[in-house]
């Protein structure tokens, strides 16, 4: 593959409190605020608490979720006398940090995320960027304290509804396990050694570094699974079962406990090969999604280099 060449990543964003019982995310912006972190070296960095009402009263948010508003819809709406609080933080974002799909947006946004599941260090991606990709790759290669996997959404830019998908280039980090409304110290410093990472490889970017192409594996969300649910009340009937508990990652195979129902019975798998995400997510219960089922994927990555004016 030819090698790629971007501009300079100059103007990022870190964002934390986009979901406000998530209190990594949270306590990273806080520290780096703290230290008064605004510029390092070639780096400009703006630190954003994204959902402070929420962040306030240690919720996952207040009427809507601040996640799922960053669409061009929702980014455009007008606002009104009934409009929910997040929709209009998100417009507020989007002010500070966009606006979406603009030269104005911030080079690179990266938004920390907690996840009740086992999902040690899970990086998202909207589509196969290059840059945040190698992103992906450097801290894989660096991180010792924590598995460093990838997570690749199949939508557009346009129509993602997520926060990073504000900046010119964008992730998020899902660190866990870690429950709601709690600080973990090693989740915690899991995510700080992330950011740190991410940092020192912008350094390295653009004072000229090339950083050499390979491969990485990823993986894509194929369907949703479902809690078992009474056909009359829809309420749950069933839980994960112990054996698939904890094991995000791992290939779900035909015949393996999936869930564990009230009454004590098993309920296998019975589709092909996957490997399932985001096992017993406490925020998806209300969005009826027990796991993510994905597909293992390599990406072949170009070598990458600063433009040169």
């Amino acid at each position: 593959m030819e090698n790629a060449t971007f501009s300079p990543v100059s103007r990022v964003a870190i964002c934390g409190g986009t979901h406000g019982n998530e209190m990594t995310g949270m306590y990273v912006v806080r520290e780096m605020q703290r230290q008064e972190v605004d510029q390092t070296g070639s780096v400009s960095i703006t630190t954003v608490i994204s959902n402070p009402r929420a962040v306030e009263v240690c919720r996952r948010y207040t009427e809507t979720d601040l996640n799922r508003c960053f669409t061009k819809a929702l980014l455009s709406s007008p606002i009104t006398d009934s409009t929910p609080y997040e929709v209009r933080r998100a417009q507020e974002i989007n002010a500070l940090l966009g606006p979406k799909e603009s030269q104005e947006a911030v080079d690179l946004l990266c938004d920390l995320h907690n996840t009740t599941a086992n999902m040690g260090m899970c990086l998202i991606f909207y589509s196969l960027d290059w840059l945040t990709l190698h992103i992906y790759k450097y801290i894989q290669s660096n991180m010792t304290s924590a598995p460093v996997r990838a997570m690749l959404m199949s939508s557009p830019k346009s129509e993602a509804y997520s926060l990073e998908s504000v900046g010119k280039h964008g992730f998020s980090m899902e660190v866990g396990p870690q429950p709601n409304g709690v600080l973990r110290a090693n989740i915690f410093n899991m995510a700080k050694e992330a950011v740190d990472h991410t940092i020192e490889w912008l350094h390295k970017f653009n004072s000229g570094s090339t950083f050499e192409g390979g491969e990485v594996e990823a993986y894509t969300v194929v369907e949703n699974v479902d809690y078992p649910r009474d056909p009359t009340t829809n309420e749950i009937t069933a839980t994960i079962h112990p054996e698939l508990q904890d094991n995000d990652f791992k290939p779900l195979q035909p015949g393996d406990p999936m869930f564990l129902s009230f009454s004590g019975e098993t309920v296998k798998y019975e589709g092909e090969d996957l490997h399932p995400l985001f096992i017993n997510e406490c925020a998806y219960y209300e969005k009826k999604i027990a796991f993510h089922l994905a597909k293992k994927i390599t990406v072949t990555l170009p070598s990458i280099s600063v433009k040169k004016d």
